[in-house]
């Protein structure tokens, strides 16, 4: 369940990049637009905001997807973690009952 849920939200942010990626897409589609409807260098003056703005959000995205990655590292990490204590655990039972085995053998002698 947790698996098929952290499945589910891992597409949802890959649809939103690919989203977003669609819209910036757009956004420079647009822009080449306006670059051949209008001036020149008024294009230019406003493209370079434009730039830092995009390079703004590409940084940001980039920052969300390093965060996202680090999530899912811990995620697994607690996960390993807590498989290796199952496993811990079961071999302490299993120990145990071995001994309990060996403690009824010995009182039938």
């Amino acid at each position: 369940r947790e698996e098929i849920r952290e499945r589910e939200r891992r597409r949802e942010r890959e649809r939103e990049d690919e989203r977003e990626g669609e819209r910036e897409r757009e956004e420079r589609e647009r822009g080449e637009r306006e670059r051949r409807e209008r001036g020149r260098e008024e294009v230019e003056r406003e493209e370079r905001g434009e730039k830092r703005e995009i390079e703004k959000r590409e940084r940001e995205r980039e920052r969300r997807r390093e965060r996202r990655e680090e999530r899912e590292r811990e995620r697994e990490r607690k996960r390993e973690e807590r498989e290796r204590e199952r496993e811990r655990e079961e071999r302490e039972r299993e120990r145990e009952r071995e001994r309990e085995r060996g403690r009824v053998v010995s009182d039938q002698w």
